[in-house]
C-alpha cells in the first residue's frame, strides 16, 4: 500500500477506529470478567460491552496502546512508516510529519512498536543450514562522562550482539564474487557476556535442535556442539571470516549502517528494540502490504507486554 492510498483509507481518527477495532474482532475479544465472547460494541467509550455481564473493554485495553492518550491515527501512522519504509524512521521524523509538538510520547510509543515487532520476530526456529556470528555495536551508556575501562572488545561503549542468519544452499554451479548460499532469515540478541551457557541457552532457544550451526574457530563457540545436532566450525584469519560467513556478515553491516543513517547514540539498554526492528523488516522484505497489518495482530493482542522483551524507560 503506497502513501497515498494510505490517506485515502485511513483520513481521519474515525477511520483508524474502525480498523484497530476489526483487527481486535478478528482476534477475538474475550470478557476479562466472566470470560463470554460475546460483546455489544460501545461508540459512546469505544469499547467491547459484555453481553453477559456488561463489563467494559476499551478497544485501548491490553494491546499496545494501553495507558496511552495519543489517538489512534498516531499508533496506525507511526506503524505504517516504521514498517513501510525500507531504510527505516527516526523518532524524531515521526514526531515532525504528526505534528507533535513533545518528543517523548513519540519516542515510548515507537520502542512499543519494535517490542511487537519483536514478538513476531521469536515466533519461530531458524531452520537448516544457520551461520552464526558475534558483533559488537556502538551504544551509549549513561556513565560515558567516566573514563573507558577497557577499549576494543568488550568496552562498555559496545554492546556484544550473537547474530544467527537462516541460509539455502544455492543449486548449479558456482559463480565468481558470488555467494553460494541464499539468504532468508536473520534474527539478533543482545547478550551480557560470552559464556558457554549463554550462548547455548541463546542459539537453542532460536534455532531447531536438528539446524546445522555454521561458525568461525572463535573460542566462544565451542560448546554448541552440546545443543546442535551438526556443528561445523572452520578456524579462519579475521578478515576471511566474511568469506565463511558471508550472510551473517552482511547483516550485521547492514543493521550498522541502518543505525548510523537512521539512528543516532542509540543506548545499550534500548539496542534490542532496534535489532527487532530491523529483522522484522529483513525477514518480511518480499511480503509488500502484509508488512503493515503483521505488526496490527501482534499490537491489539490481549497481555502483549507479557511476551514482548518491552523496554522504553
Amino acid at each position: 500500500m503506497n502513501f497515498i492510498d494510505f490517506v485515502k483509507k485511513y483520513p481521519d481518527e474515525a477511520s483508524c477506529i474502525r480498523h484497530f477495532r476489526a483487527v481486535k474482532e478478528r482476534k477475538g475479544v474475550v470478557c476479562k470478567k466472566c470470560g463470554n465472547t460475546h460483546h455489544y460494541w460501545n461508540k459512546t467509550y469505544n469499547s467491547h460491552d459484555c453481553s453477559k455481564c456488561g463489563y467494559r473493554t476499551t478497544l485501548r485495553s491490553g494491546t499496545v496502546m494501553e495507558s496511552s492518550k495519543l489517538p489512534f491515527q498516531y499508533w496506525l501512522y507511526a506503524i505504517y512508516l516504521m514498517t513501510m519504509t525500507k531504510k527505516g524512521i527516526s523518532e524524531a521524523e515521526v514526531q515532525r510529519q504528526l505534528g507533535r509538538k513533545h518528543y517523548e510520547p513519540i519516542w515510548a510509543m515507537m520502542h512499543k512498536i519494535r517490542s511487537v515487532m519483536g514478538l513476531r520476530v521469536d515466533h519461530y526456529e531458524l531452520e537448516g543450514v544457520v551461520e552464526l556470528d558475534d558483533a559488537f555495536f556502538k551504544t551509549h551508556t549513561d556513565d560515558e562522562k567516566g573514563e573507558l575501562t577497557q577499549r576494543g572488545r568488550g568496552s562498555q561503549r559496545q554492546s556484544k550482539v550473537l547474530v544467527m542468519a537462516k541460509v539455502d544452499p544455492k543449486r548449479g554451479r558456482p559463480r565468481k564474487n558470488k555467494k553460494t548460499s541464499a539468504f532468508r532469515y536473520v534474527k539478533m540478541v543482545v547478550i551480557p557476556d560470552s559464556s558457554a551457557k549463554t550462548m547455548n541457552k541463546t542459539v537453542s532457544a532460536r534455532t531447531s535442535s536438528s539446524s546445522v550451526i555454521k561458525s568461525d574457530g572463535w573460542h566462544d563457540f565451542n560448546k554448541i556442539k552440546e545443543i546442535s545436532s551438526k556443528h561445523i566450525k572452520k578456524i579462519v584469519p579475521p578478515k576471511e571470516a566474511s568469506k565463511v560467513l558471508p550472510w551473517v556478515h552482511t547483516m550485521i553491516s547492514n543493521a550498522k549502517r541502518n543505525f548510523l543513517g537512521v539512528n543516532h547514540k542509540i543506548k545499550d539498554v534500548y539496542l534490542q528494540n532496534y535489532l527487532d526492528e530491523f529483522c522484522y523488516k529483513t525477514n518480511r522484505r518480499y511480503f509488500g502490504k502484509d508488512l503493515f497489518e503483521r505488526p496490527m495482530i501482534a499490537a491489539v493482542e490481549d497481555t502483549w507486554y507479557g511476551k514482548a522483551r518491552y523496554n522504553c524507560g
